[in-house]
């Protein structure tokens, strides 16, 4: 026959912060976050605190997303069992411990809200699906150490390099949460495992993505604009602004102030989580203004009503035109490059205008512009090359 208390599985779903008494000791407390656990309070027989009265200790029961308000009753019983016993709970009570794959279940559900999008957080635990769970996601989480995690790394660090690294990283993320929750105690292995170099080096091949040479974009754009597609306007904006495609295809009627010739767009949507600001051009607005007329959500709609265009909708123009070997995020390089050889630009305005990271974190710190006037400068010049089959007539980066 089950315990009962006073608590039940709706209220322990639902009970906002604070700590709420179930009966016999046993409390679910609430923290502010939402997070929620048991604990259950005993007295020890025949034990004092430092001030000579009974010794009363809380004792965490684990986490209510792991623990059933069952279980926890039972391990309560079982902790005021023992403090009537004189028996300390911290050092004989036996906790059940999750499995793996359990854990890392509930650790997948918890970080949700702090992914970017839903992908990245199905990438997270499907990588723990393929590689960790089929070798030790039965396993109880305090009998995972350094072999284990070697069984799960070894067979693909050098094949799979990049998925095994992240793989390293989301089993350390899944036992230091368990050690946060009293599961687990010592060192992480995966700590220990590199710490040891017990997995050979691995030289990282980078990834270039195709760009055009800065030479061929005027008559590229000159081809572009006698197109009256979606996705050609899509990408002669991505083009002119150096944007990623991502942040260009997001991009709402919201975020762009006409009067400032200014397009804000916001960190929830940008690759470094940082607010990015966009001087816009003649050019980019005689792109944007006509299309909003379709009144829709988005700047650059898709086929579905108030759906922004597909990702690979500007890349498959792309062969269309047959313009072969060329990426729509290699167009970065391809302006990046032309700051360099023909602006002459400073480096942190060029890499500003790409919204890349400079300096170090304290350099950033004590950087309070993001350089807008001279960005937007640099980005005028840009617009008119493009526009332009000439190449002469440039004035040299003025400092």
């Amino acid at each position: 026959m089950a315990i009962s208390g006073k608590l039940t599985k709706k209220l322990v779903e639902n009970l906002g912060a604070g700590r709420h008494g179930d009966g016999g000791g046993l409390y679910l407390v609430v923290d502010p976050s939402g997070a929620r656990r048991w604990i259950v309070r005993v007295v020890v027989k025949g034990q004092k605190n430092k001030k000579g009265a009974p010794l009363r200790t809380d004792f965490g029961l684990g986490g209510a997303d792991v623990v059933t308000i069952n279980q926890a009753r039972d391990r309560a019983l079982e902790y005021r069992r023992m403090a009537k016993q004189g028996l300390n709970p911290r050092f004989n009570a036996q906790r059940q411990i999750p499995t793996f794959e359990e854990f890392a279940q509930q650790v997948h559900i918890d970080r949700m809200p702090t992914w970017k999008n839903a992908k990245h957080g199905q990438q997270w635990i499907n990588t723990l699906r393929d590689y960790a769970f089929p070798k030790i996601g039965r396993m109880p989480l305090d009998s995972i150490d350094q072999p284990e995690v070697m069984m799960c790394l070894s067979p693909i660090w050098t094949e799979k390099h990049e998925t095994a690294r992240r793989l390293s990283q989301r089993i350390k993320t899944v036992l230091d949460v368990a050690k946060s929750k009293g599961f687990r105690s010592g060192e992480n292995p995966v700590n220990s495992i590199k710490d040891a170099g017990a997995l050979p080096k691995v030289k990282a091949k980078v990834k270039h993505h195709k760009a055009m040479r800065w030479q061929d974009v005027p008559a590229f754009y000159a081809d572009l604009k006698t197109l009256n597609a979606m996705s050609a306007h899509a990408l002669r904006f991505t083009c002119l602004t150096g944007s990623r495609t991502s942040e260009v295809l997001g991009m709402r009627w919201g975020e762009i102030d006409f009067d400032a010739r200014l397009w804000t767009c916001p960190l929830e949507r940008m690759k470094t989580g940082a607010e990015h600001r966009v001087p816009l051009t003649d050019e980019m607005l005689s792109i944007i203004e006509p299309l909003k007329a379709l009144k829709s959500e988005y700047v650059f709609e898709g086929q579905k009503r108030h759906k922004p265009l597909s990702n690979m909708s500007m890349l498959m123009l792309l062969r269309r035109m047959d313009v072969q070997g060329v990426t729509v995020h290699g167009f970065r390089s391809t302006f990046r490059d032309w700051a360099s050889e023909v602006a002459n630009a400073p480096r942190e305005i060029a890499e500003m205008s790409l919204s890349h990271r400079v300096g170090s974190d304290v350099e950033r710190a004590y950087a309070r512009s993001d350089l807008l006037d001279k960005r937007r400068v640099l980005i005028e010049q840009w617009s008119v090359f493009v526009l332009t089959q000439a190449l002469g007539g440039y004035l040299e980066w003025q400092q």
